[in-house]
């Protein structure tokens, strides 16, 4: 896994903020240290193809559990990403201009050799380019569904914010399985959290995506522990069923370094429960709500379990 000191070059906006306290991490939120053969081939199948993880670039705690089991998170467009979430430990900066080309086919590769069933792909903002990379995430699905017809696809990705809306129209009409984009915190806290993002503007593309295709599977997550109230969260909530958001996750904030986002509090397992059955009872098909949450962990099990309550769903009519 990378280093996750903050050299100026990697984080140049943050070298100059105050540290933060790192408070020591309850029990509920440690895991075991990568390990093990099944990590070993998925990390040698990630170099052979020459592909980025958001495992590795956003320093995931579940990397472990999930590159043994064979499944890592493709991060297409590069490594740098052009935004300056607070939260986030990916890379910030000005990209190598351009894409690279034969990117999408080196995922759909790498997907064939893992003989993943359900693969989770996401990327790095890129306001750099017009479209904010909607045709690059519209080629690497096609790619994917050619090489393993039999695969369910989830894209995580960025908000377009800056681009007209053929952007959107591009992605969904390259028939995803699931479209997931994340608000990532509540609105009060974006000024701080996710500066260059808006969260009505979030919250519309993903009602948009319902618009464009009614029976595509929609999914957005956020952090707790970031600062927000309970209330703060529920009214999330309230506004992603409002635009008709089929599956939330809810995962603990966790801060990669000194120089990011202070860590408010460590929310409780009960706290979580809470907030899941709260979910529930607001008409989410799926919830996933525990500390270690994150967009794509058990992305396949949840995948399946989301497929059978709509079946469930139209069964009661």
């Amino acid at each position: 896994m990378r280093d996750l000191k903050i050299p100026e070059q990697r984080h140049p906006e943050k070298a100059r903020r105050p540290d933060n306290p790192q408070p020591k991490k309850p029990s509920w939120i440690r895991v075991k240290a990568p390990s093990g053969q099944g990590y070993i081939d998925t990390r040698n199948t990630m170099r052979e193809h020459k592909l980025v993880t958001v495992c590795e670039e956003a320093g995931c705690p579940n990397v472990g559990e999930c590159w043994s089991r064979g499944h890592a998170t493709m991060m297409i467009m590069g490594e740098v990403c052009t935004r300056a979430c607070t939260f986030c430990n990916i890379a910030t900066g000005k990209p190598p201009k351009g894409l690279d080309a034969f990117e999408p086919g080196r995922v759909a590769d790498a997907v064939q050799k893992l003989g993943l069933n359900h693969v989770v792909v996401t990327s790095v903002d890129r306001d750099d380019i017009a479209d904010g990379g909607a045709e690059h995430f519209a080629q690497t699905i096609r790619a994917i569904r050619h090489r393993s017809p039999g695969t369910t696809i989830e894209i995580l990705t960025p908000d377009f914010l800056n681009c007209g809306p053929e952007a959107l129209e591009v992605v969904v009409a390259a028939k995803p399985d699931v479209f997931n984009h994340n608000l990532e915190t509540v609105p009060g806290l974006y000024p701080e959290v996710r500066p260059g993002a808006r969260y009505f503007h979030s919250l519309r593309l993903l009602q948009r995506v319902k618009e464009l295709d009614p029976a595509m599977f929609t999914k957005s997550g956020i952090m707790v522990g970031l600062g927000e109230d309970r209330q703060a969260v529920h009214q999330v909530m309230d506004d992603m069923r409002a635009a008709n958001i089929d599956f939330l996750t809810i995962g603990q904030y966790l801060q990669p370094t000194p120089k990011h986002h202070a860590i408010d509090r460590f929310v409780t397992p009960e706290d979580f429960a809470a907030y899941e059955k709260a979910a529930f009872g607001k008409g989410f098909l799926m919830v996933s709500a525990t500390p270690l949450t994150r967009s794509s962990y058990h992305a396949g099990e949840d995948f399946a379990r989301l497929r059978d309550a709509r079946i469930a769903k139209l069964a009661m009519g």
